[in-house]
């Protein structure tokens, strides 16, 4: 298990691009599998989520070449159905919750399809309900083998037909759409997540040949074609390491310009941070957080206390929450940090309150922040990141401490986050990594 040694206090200070989307790479590198032409991915994003989903298509036969080291190139003219059924796929594709995004366009082209219980996280249940009601509907059957822990999918053929999600579910919504593309006849899709990812893999599908209509609502229409063609595609900026490079800068009270930000696909991501207190201006695609004293959170309009919390898109993303929260630490007022959907979420607070953080942790989907103003500061401690957000969430309030600070199991971080220590190293943070 390998570890971060961070040597905290230090004020930070230049610029940082933010890597290619992870939400939307895991569901672009997916949908190679519905056409056998080529199709060329730009700016990939080099973690591990996205490379073992890209190991898990060469290991079914993919033709993958890396261009350079953010684009690759794919065609699946030839792929191994049968592989979906071996030990090897299923040990593998069980350890990535990406995995699952397979499923729409293998039931979509070849009409078999498998699903691994969801591996990824460990921040609360995460259910694939959404996914196998929509698939059924289209009329896919599916059986669950409980030796293998693998739900397995298949279909004579598919049908078009009214589908309303039970929930506004990003990978829900993509799964059945992506399979909805290649059905007889038309689909439409309500209560359909909205988010940049999902709109991005409407574009890259029309760009296909596929007939989507609505993209950027909740209600998508989908007329069903009988094959897709090769297209290029290039990522979005992650809007999750933006938000973090805006909380890194608050806290470590750094002038940081965030570069090539996709400012246009944020959404009410910057107006969150301000709501904090910190200042920053956007100059075209760049965001720049200047060095503060003293950022302090804002009231609601009668007085009360503020209270920010996640919601389907155009909301904001739960995958922020833990970065507003440890941005709040220093801030001067309080906050209600109200994370709704995963109830594990919020259980890295121990360790922020064990650093000297004012944190009351009311139950598994609310914290309240007593910010401090900056009256004194965090200490360092040995911790362990327990998933991707509240892994970077520790780091920042690590480089935001006193002393020097162990964060452990840093395989989490690498799997959302490219090279971060290297990236931050040139900003002129103390970060060693620790091969054990």
């Amino acid at each position: 298990m390998n570890t971060f040694e961070v040597i905290g206090g230090r004020k930070l200070s230049g610029e940082i691009t933010p890597q290619g989307a992870k939400n939307e790479a895991l569901q672009i590198i997916s949908a190679v599998l519905l056409t056998k032409e080529e199709v060329i991915v730009h700016n990939i994003p080099d973690i591990i989520d996205v490379t073992l989903l890209i190991e898990l298509l060469n290991d079914i036969n993919v033709k993958v070449t890396r261009i350079n080291q953010h684009t690759f190139h794919f065609k699946a003219d030839d792929v191994d159905v049968d592989y979906l059924q071996s030990d090897a796929f299923h040990k593998k594709s069980g350890k990535l919750r990406g995995s699952v995004m397979l499923a729409g366009p293998l039931l979509a082209r070849f009409k078999r399809a498998y699903l691994p219980k969801p591996g990824g996280d460990k921040i609360g249940r995460r259910k694939l309900d959404t996914h196998i009601i929509g698939f059924e509907k289209l009329g896919a059957k599916y059986s669950y083998n409980e030796n293998s822990n693998f739900f397995q999918l298949d279909a004579d053929q598919l049908d078009g037909t009214f589908i309303q999600l039970d929930e506004p579910s990003v990978t829900g919504t993509a799964n059945v759409l992506m399979a909805a593309v290649l059905a007889n006849g038309m689909s439409t899709i309500y209560n359909a997540a909205c988010e940049p990812y999902i709109q991005q893999l409407c574009k890259m599908l029309n760009n296909m040949g596929a007939k989507i209509k609505g993209i950027g609502s909740n209600l998508l229409t989908i007329e069903g074609v009988q094959s897709l063609s090769g297209t290029t595609h290039t990522i979005l900026p992650d809007m999750i390491e933006v938000g973090s490079f805006i909380g890194l800068a608050a806290m470590t009270q750094s002038d940081i310009i965030i570069k090539n930000a996709g400012v246009k696909e944020l959404g009410i991501i910057p107006e969150k941070f301000q709501q904090l207190g910190i200042n920053l201006t956007i100059i075209n695609d760049d965001i720049h957080i200047p060095s503060q004293e003293v950022y302090e959170i804002q009231t609601f309009l009668e007085g009360g206390i503020l209270t920010i919390y996640d919601h389907p898109w155009p909301g904001l993303t739960p995958d922020l929450l833990s970065i507003i929260l440890v941005t709040a630490i220093q801030a001067k007022g309080s906050v209600l940090i109200h994370q709704k959907m995963f109830e594990s979420r919020l259980f890295f607070v121990d360790k922020l309150i064990e650093m000297g953080a004012q944190v009351i942790l009311c139950d598994p989907h609310r914290a309240v922040v007593v910010g401090m103003g900056r009256e004194k500061k965090l200490r360092g401690i040995t911790m362990s990141s327990p998933d991707i957000r509240a892994g970077v969430a520790l780091l920042i309030a690590a480089l935001s401490a006193e002393g020097k600070s162990i964060i452990q199991n840093i395989e989490q971080i690498d799997r959302g986050y490219q090279y971060i220590d290297e990236r931050l190293i040139k900003l002129g943070a103390s970060i060693k990594r620790i091969n054990n």
